[in-house]
């Protein structure tokens, strides 16, 4: 294994530390109890799904931008998934 892909490894497990801590964050603040107080009878789970959704957006935004910027720091190329995907569609002849 080379030098840059160790270093890319432990970046990435930094920032999924990260991720965990956000998680946790929103779950000692009582998001997700408030979530699911929010939620009608019976569907408390459905209120904990959106709940966790809504809190951990901002903190998989962040992952994406930290996994990009220790890339660019590491010289690190490749095709992202997305950028193929938001492309402007091909033109019909």
């Amino acid at each position: 294994m080379t030098r840059q892909n160790l270093l890319h490894h432990i970046a990435t497990a930094i920032g999924f530390l990260g991720l965990m801590a956000w998680y946790l964050g929103a779950r000692e603040l009582g998001l997700f109890d408030w979530a699911v107080e929010l939620a009608p009878e019976g569907h408390e789970g459905a209120g904990l799904m959106v709940g966790i959704m809504v809190a951990m957006t901002p903190g998989f935004f962040l992952w994406k931008l930290w996994v990009r910027w220790s890339e660019k720091k590491l010289g690190i190329t490749g095709k992202y998934y997305e950028d193929g995907f938001y492309k402007d569609p091909p033109k019909k002849k």
